[in-house]
């Protein structure tokens, strides 16, 4: 069987969360992953769970509508929200499938350091605010604030990639119909 995946990002570590994620829950299944920018119809740095939640949303309907012609859609959305004056970081996962299903999951929650959230305050994206505080360049493109913060014991492919096979539970569990 082959799946095919339209990814709704170009950044390689989105397309290698899906495509881990998907190898996870499909493990019988050949992989098209086809990536494609679409925008999110939100800011480009989302600053509250519900902003980020419809960018996921957006990106997955866009990517449908721009390549109709797959099994599964995959939006992905990075954003911040301050709960009790600490810059929290998490992502949204939304999946469109077959017949118009939509499953969505939120990622781990990660809380920022004051320099970074200072950034953040000034106007920069979380990424090039981790890249300062950091000393590093495209730290989204590697492992993220999520790899930063824990020196890599975590990854954001890897928290990304526990949250898509978390949202693809609907699509493969007996308890779904």
């Amino acid at each position: 069987m082959v799946l095919k995946i339209v990814v709704a990002s170009l950044n390689p570590v989105k397309i290698g969360a899906v495509r881990a994620a998907f190898e996870m829950q499909f493990p019988e299944a050949t992989l098209d992953l086809r990536p494609l920018a679409v925008e999110s119809g939100v800011s480009d740095q989302p600053m509250t769970d519900d902003e980020t939640r419809q960018g996921a949303r957006n990106r997955a309907s866009k990517a449908r509508a721009v390549e109709p012609a797959a099994d599964f859609w995959v939006g992905l959305e990075g954003g911040l929200e301050t709960i009790d004056e600490v810059l929290m970081a998490f992502a949204w996962m939304a999946i469109a499938g077959p017949e118009g299903k939509i499953s969505e999951a939120r990622s781990a929650t990660l809380p920022m350091p004051p320099a970074v959230q200072a950034l953040v305050a000034e106007g920069l994206e979380l990424g090039a605010a981790n890249d300062q505080v950091f000393a590093t360049v495209n730290s989204k493109q590697k492992g993220g604030a999520f790899g930063l913060l824990t020196d890599g014991l975590y990854t954001r492919e890897g928290i990304y990639t526990q949250t898509l096979v978390l949202a693809l539970v609907p699509f493969v569990h007996e308890l779904w119909p």
